[in-house]
């Protein structure tokens, strides 16, 4: 069975996303994609979303 994480990043710089993309693949996820919300005003990204997935087997989505 596939389990899927979904990480919400507020703060969308090259290296907030670094970080989420190395630490979750760190702990045994597989970068599935990306996907960003847009604000009208601006060409920046409000938020971004970085999902991984992984075999199940593990209980707590959260362990390192």
């Amino acid at each position: 069975m596939i389990e899927y994480q979904v990480v919400e990043a507020t703060t969308v710089t090259d290296e907030t996303l670094t970080e989420i993309l190395n630490d979750w693949t760190r702990r045994g996820w597989r970068f599935d994609g990306m996907q960003f919300a847009m604000r009208e005003s601006s060409r920046r990204p409000a938020m971004a979303f970085v999902v991984f997935s992984r075999e199940g087997g593990k209980s707590d989505a959260r362990d390192g």
